[in-house]
Formats: C-alpha cells, structure tokens, sequence
C-alpha cells in the first residue's frame, strides 16, 4: 500500500509547474515561429488547417499532451532523485494514457448535447473507470521495473493513486470540452453571418425583381390609363398601394421573423400592383388554416416564389392563370404550399432549370436559418408547378397581438381574390 501510494505521489509531483513551464515555453515557441512550418524541406500543417480539419486537432493537442505530460513526470522524477528504472514507468504511463484515453473521445461525442446532470455524471464515471485502468497498468509497471519485490496485498493497492489520475483526466475531459465548445460557438456565428449574407442577397435580388424597369413601366403605365380614364380614385389608390410595398421591402429587416399572417398582407401589398397589369387574368385562391396565421416565417419568404408564379403561370399566357397558396400545422411544422397551373418543369429538367433564382435563394436561406430541420420541394402538379416548404413550428403569441393588423377578409380557406 506504501508502494502504491509512493507510485501515486511521484507520478503527479511536480505536475502543476512543469506544466508552467511547459505553457511558457509553447507560448513563446508559438510567437517565434509562423503558421506554415518547415522541417528538412516538408511543409508541417498550417495553423489554418489545423483549425479546419478536427481529426488532426484532436490527435495532435492529444499526443502533445500526453507527452508533455511524460515529459513533465520525467523531470519530476530527477527532482527527487528518483532511480533511473522509473524513466520506464513514466514511458508506459504516458503510451497507456494516450491509448486508454481515446475511447473518451467517442464517448464524449454522445454526451455532447445531453443535459448538464447527464453530461456531468457521465464525464466522472467516464474518467474514473479510464483511471482505474490506468493505475493498474501504472502499478503493475512499477513492480515490474522499480520493485520486483513488490506484491500488492488487496485489490485497492492495485487501484493505488486513482484520485490522483481521475483528476487529470478530468483535465483532459475541461480541455475537450472547452475546444469543442469553442468549436461550436464559432460554427454558429459562421452560420448566423452566412444566414445574414443570403437574407440580405435575398432581400436584394427582390428589391431587383421589383425595381427593374418592365415592372415599374408596366404599373406606371397602368395607373396613367387609370388617370386618363378619369378614374382617379382608383389610380390614387393604385400610387399607394406601390408607394407602401416599396417602404415595405426597403424597411423590412432580412432577419426579422414576421407571422404569417403579416406575410399574407406584404403579399397582398405586392398583388395591389400586379392586378393593375393582369387584371382578371390573375386568380388568386388562399387555403390557410387559422393556427397558421399565427406561425412565424422569415421575412419575404414567399414573395420570390410568388413573382415566379406570376412569371410563369400567368404573364406568360393570355388566358392568365391560377395562383394558389396553402398554408397548414402539422406535428410541429409549419407546412406552406405555393401552387400554380402553369408548364411546370419540362420532363427531365431539374428544379433550377426553371424558376432557379427565386427557388435556389429560397432553399439556401431555408437551409442557413433551420439546417436540416426544414424540407423544401419543387413538384410537376399536372398542370403547373408546386413548391412545399415545411419549417418548425414558432408561434407569435403576444407578439402578434402587439402590432394588430386588418387582414383582407380572402385569407380564409377557399377564398379567392
């Protein structure tokens, strides 16, 4: 028991200023020498790849610091004179801690995510089991290459100096969590400024579908034949109905989640204009349940999918054509549908053959803001072309309340406008 005790103290002595040192020396190391290192004319990795690639992360801070650590055991020992045999134990601590150590990784992997009392729980029976096995495998060493003489009368002397070994890999444990915690927030703001990135690309490439001169040639042009009409209440009503949707896209936040139901009434700002153009040629037809009004959705989500309808199903053909969209909760989704009786695609054309812009921003943006929560489909609907979108579920509630708004009595199922 004294032997396992003596093990136990000598391997963990000098620990906490060896690893002053050992920082010291890395930091300083680290200022002198630049990302791209070279040895005997062989590129070592960039600091860059590094950070990039998390398998060489990991196998690199994980065998540095299992050497640094019998590194660190190794000149403790010749501070207290230790025999030159015990070189060998401090080798095979440090290979077993690096192998017995890796299975904590995996490990880690399914804890990561859980609650805080089932991560916390899971790390200590983690590190002290991994400790447990070590000190046998210290011990043992120690018999073997210190004192021969040396028999281990219980079971518990075997187990001798596990606290002490729990302890750092509990270390270990802070470490990885802490890097990978890192690893994470740095993730999520990547995908924040790329989420900001395609909702201002996408609110930019609306204001480009509103402002080109055809659709403002075409509405102005349909508000003079108003006023030369002399019907000019009407062509007031047309000037202000395109003076509000446009200080509606270019006050709108890109990142501002709206209800459904004020996206309905954007929408309807929109279509005030484009029924000037196409008159009875635009049918319109909604079909949203009432819980749906209430879910929040991106701002301007559905407006490019619309101005790709009109595009297609009824600009382009003298009869005109029929608009529809559905909007639905289902098990925790939001599910949205805009359909048309257009062409649809052509056989064997991809989704962003036709309609690519408006479509490909729409799916991008879904993807930054909800990953692989969300689902996103273009489907032939014979005639004409469907898009479903399903997102989680995020109701208003009181925010909704707060800024109430008039919605235009054809928002209801089966209405048409």
């Amino acid at each position: 028991m004294r032997c396992a005790r003596r093990v136990g103290a000598s391997l963990v002595c000098g620990t906490r200023a060896a690893t002053k040192r050992a920082g010291r020396a890395l930091t300083e190391e680290a200022g002198r020498r630049p990302d791209a290192l070279s040895f005997h004319g062989m590129k070592m990795p960039t600091l860059q790849q590094f950070r990039t690639n998390r398998n060489v992360l990991f196998w690199s801070l994980h065998a540095a610091g299992w050497a640094a650590y019998g590194i660190t055991q190794y000149f403790g020992a010749l501070l207290y004179e230790k025999p030159s045999s015990y070189a060998r134990v401090i080798a095979v601590a440090a290979v077993s801690g690096f192998l017995l150590s890796m299975p904590m990784r995996f490990i880690y992997r399914r804890l990561w995510g859980r609650p805080p009392r089932v991560m916390i729980s899971g790390v200590l029976v983690t590190c002290y089991i991994t400790a447990l096995a070590l000190r046998i495998v210290i011990n043992l060493s120690y018999k073997q290459f210190v004192e021969p003489d040396w028999h281990a009368q219980t079971l518990f002397e075997l187990f001798g100096g596990a606290l002490s070994t729990t302890y750092l890999l509990l270390c270990w444990s802070v470490l990885y969590f802490g890097i990978k915690f890192y690893e994470s927030q740095r993730k999520q703001e990547q995908a924040m400024l790329k989420a900001v990135a395609l909702a201002q690309e996408a609110q930019l490439k609306m204001l480009r579908y509103q402002l080109n001169p055809h659709f403002l040639f075409n509405t102005l042009n349909a508000i003079s034949t108003l006023i030369l009409d002399n019907q000019n209440r009407k062509a007031n009503h047309a000037v202000t109905r395109l003076s509000e949707f446009l200080r509606y896209t270019l006050d709108q936040d890109p990142m501002k989640k709206v209800t459904l139901r004020q996206e309905i009434e954007a929408l309807d700002l929109y279509l005030g204009t484009e029924r000037l153009r196409f008159g009875e040629r635009l049918r319109l037809e909604y079909a949203i349940e009432a819980p749906a009004l209430e879910a929040l959705v991106p701002s301007l989500l559905l407006q490019p999918l619309l101005e790709n309808s009109l595009k297609y199903a009824v600009s382009a053909r003298e009869q005109g054509g029929l608009v529809r969209i559905e909007g639905r909760t289902r098990e925790g989704l939001l599910e949205l549908s805009v359909i048309d009786d257009g062409p649809g695609l052509r056989e064997g054309a991809g989704s962003g053959e036709r309609r690519g812009v408006g479509l490909r921003n729409t799916r991008e943006r879904l993807a930054v803001l909800y990953g692989e929560n969300c689902r996103f489909a273009v489907l032939n609907s014979r005639p004409g072309l469907r898009v479903d979108m399903a997102l989680p579920l995020e109701t208003a509630g009181a925010s909704a309340e707060a800024q109430p708004q008039a919605l235009r009595p054809g928002i209801a199922r089966g209405a048409h406008a």
